[in-house]
């Protein structure tokens, strides 16, 4: 029979969703709701096309599904948004209770409609709906997935290239040069150095303050001054950050040692690093510049590092977030955003 087909074809989905890591999306996002709304109107179109009997049929089926497809669709994404709090903690349990919440917005708009329109009939219901869940539960768990090679990525990239070994030998003889005319401010500078290699071993498996970033960007330009001296010069814009921001880790890091590789180094006179973190309108914005040398200094640039801030920023925030650069009156920028979110909602 069909039904029983369909139920075989939700259990596969569902063994494969159990297979995978479980991660709670959010339904807010534009890119997350699109793939969602994606996704369920397919499945309708594959059931109008297996159900229908002709260009006539299929469209006669598809609009029978879509009646209370579109309803409880909406009905069931805002309980998932409302809910999304007591979701996120819940683990494996929060997909289970999504479909125990699709199942019954979808038999209730059924029942209400029922006497209005020609509607599928109650095992179809059930079998699309849990159907649809999974599904989304699958998409959401390959992203989810897709995350953790990138964070291991980035966390080999800090210790491999972004802080290159020269750093390292260049910070530990910038610390020899003023041992002995300060050794204050050599002690403070190797335990500056320490606490940025500790920060870049760590384990990144999900949003860290802001507040935290910025810190370690201080560490790392403070040892790279050692260095250059006058010839780093750094403005922080930071007044409007708000204290309890969230950002992907490693975030900072890496462009401001961009800026000093690619807009420092290859001065003969101060040049000037200007970091600039605001809030606006429920967003976070990072604009860095520093001043241009062309694309023949170092090479033409660590394009890894871009490329890695970029794909984690998509992973993390999908649509909502973006990264942009550009060269504007002699100064290269990099600008970023994505949502505005705090420590509470990552515990969510």
């Amino acid at each position: 029979m069909e039904t029983d087909s369909s139920i075989r074809q939700v259990r596969g989905v569902a063994r494969a969703v159990t297979q995978t890591p479980v991660a709670w999306p959010d339904f807010a996002n534009f890119g997350v709701l699109l793939r969602a709304l994606l996704i369920t109107h397919a499945l309708a179109l594959v059931c109008a096309v297996s159900a229908g009997d002709g260009w006539v049929g299929i469209g006669a089926a598809f609009m029978a599904q879509i009646v209370v497809l579109e309803p409880a669709l909406a009905a069931c994404l805002g309980l998932w948004v409302s809910c999304a709090r007591w979701l996120r903690r819940s683990g494996r349990l929060a997909w289970i209770v999504a479909g125990a919440l699709g199942l019954v917005g979808a038999l209730a708009v059924r029942a209400a409609l029922a006497a209005y329109f020609d509607v599928p009939d109650t095992a179809r219901v059930i079998a699309f709906t849990l159907s649809a869940v999974a599904l989304i539960a699958y998409d959401a768990s390959l992203r989810h997935a897709a995350l953790a090679p990138s964070l291991s990525q980035a966390r080999l990239m800090a210790l491999n290239s972004r802080i290159r070994p020269h750093f390292l030998f260049n910070s530990l003889n910038a610390v020899l040069g003023i041992l002995r005319s300060d050794p204050r401010r050599a002690e403070t500078a190797l335990e500056e150095l320490a606490d940025l290699y500790r920060v870049l071993m760590r384990d990144h498996d999900d949003l860290v303050r802001l507040s935290d970033e910025i810190a370690l960007g201080r560490r790392y330009l403070d040892l790279e001054k050692l260095r250059l001296g006058e010839r780093l010069l750094v403005l922080w814009e930071i007044d409007a950050v708000p204290p309890d921001a969230r950002v992907p880790p490693l975030l900072l890091q890496p462009l401001l040692e961009n800026a000093v590789y690619h807009g420092v180094e290859p001065s003969s006179i101060p040049a000037l690093v200007r970091v600039g973190i605001r809030r606006a309108a429920g967003q976070i914005e990072i604009e860095i510049s520093n001043p241009y040398h062309g694309v023949t200094v170092h090479g033409g640039g660590q394009h890894m590092a871009v490329a890695n801030i970029r794909e984690r920023l998509r992973l993390y925030f999908d649509l909502a977030g973006g990264f942009v650069q550009d060269v504007r009156d002699g100064r290269y920028r990099v600008q970023l955003h994505f949502p505005y979110t705090t420590g509470a909602d990552a515990d969510e």
